[in-house]
């Protein structure tokens, strides 16, 4: 059996994070310059059916039976093996790396969970659709954050900005004019799992509230999308930098993500906010193509430990 290989790229949610959770729509797009990677390579010598994993970004060399049920690179394999019907696994060893930030807010496990799919089932002959990656990968999202919305699992498979409402058909934007992007790192892991509790835990005790911004930020969402079908650029950064204030409102931002949108706000980007389920991880800027470099450099100085610059191409 030949290497069989696949890759899938990170991504940040650009509006409606923690509201699609509970059914508003939200906004993300694919980010292509950061990727997780699988490569399937047989293993004639190694008995029928073991599969061994090798992640050296997070020091992992293991068999697939030697993992738990619920570790999430062999939840993956072993729910795609049951999707597929497979009787027979043939020995192979998948090597999985990823230059996308973990923890970061980018969409690493999701990323790392569709390439290793991809390149798995065609190992097997049986190429999965993008639906039943998307699905499966939800699953196993699960496992990562307990109750996800499903974004991360649909922009990154599809690898198209999306407008996504949790329970409805994809529905892949329609983007007039390019934008760039800069992200930023704060450096401070973010689980999303708990972020995403502690959001539900005040969302129970104050349900008008919350259900109010999470209305601000659908409505937020619905009008982004707006902007980016008719290209109208600048009005995107207003709208970002409205999110963010009500994200703020959530108690989902950090002094460390504050610093960082106000240092890329005062170093002229149209708008910034957080991105993803905050508490750390990473910051978006929507800035003009020739002050990327600019932005980028004010907010290392603010204190990113690094960034991105990323351009949502016209479509």
């Amino acid at each position: 059996m030949p290497a069989f290989s696949a890759s899938a790229p990170g991504k940040i949610i650009l509006f409606g994070e923690h509201a699609v959770v509970y059914g508003r729509p939200a906004i993300a797009v694919p980010v292509t310059q950061v990727r997780a990677k699988a490569i399937v390579m047989a293993e004639p010598k190694s008995p029928a059916g073991q599969v061994r994993f090798i992640a050296p970004d997070i020091s992992l060399e293991a068999a697939l039976d030697s993992l738990p049920e619920d570790h999430p690179l062999a939840f993956t394999i072993r729910r795609a093996v049951s999707t597929l019907q497979l009787v027979h696994i043939p020995a192979c060893s998948i090597r999985i790396t990823s230059t996308i930030p973990i923890a970061g807010g980018m969409g690493s496990g999701a990323a790392v969970s569709v390439a290793v799919l991809r390149a798995f089932s065609a190992s097997v002959g049986h190429p999965l659709t993008n639906e039943q990656i998307s699905s499966l990968v939800y699953e196993t999202e699960r496992i990562y954050h307990g109750t996800p919305s499903g974004i991360d699992n649909t922009v990154i498979t599809y690898a198209q900005p999306v407008y996504f409402v949790k329970g409805k058909s994809v529905e892949i934007l329609s983007v007039k004019n390019s934008f760039t992007l800069v992200i930023a790192d704060t450096g401070l892991k973010s689980p999303t799992a708990l972020a995403v509790g502690d959001v539900r835990q005040a969302w129970q005790k104050d349900p008008q509230q919350f259900d109010r911004l999470f209305d601000s930020a659908g409505a937020i969402a619905e009008a982004g999308r707006e902007s980016i079908e008719s290209g109208q650029v600048e009005a995107i950064g207003s709208l970002m930098n409205k999110n963010h204030a009500v994200l703020q409102k959530m108690g989902v931002s950090c002094p460390e993500l504050d610093v960082l949108v106000e240092a890329a706000r005062t170093a002229g980007a149209f708008g910034a906010k957080l991105s993803g389920a905050g508490r750390g991880g990473s910051m978006i800027a929507l800035v003009a193509p020739t002050a990327s470099t600019y932005v980028a450099d004010a907010l290392r100085a603010a204190g990113a430990v690094g960034t991105i610059v990323t351009e949502v191409r016209q479509s």
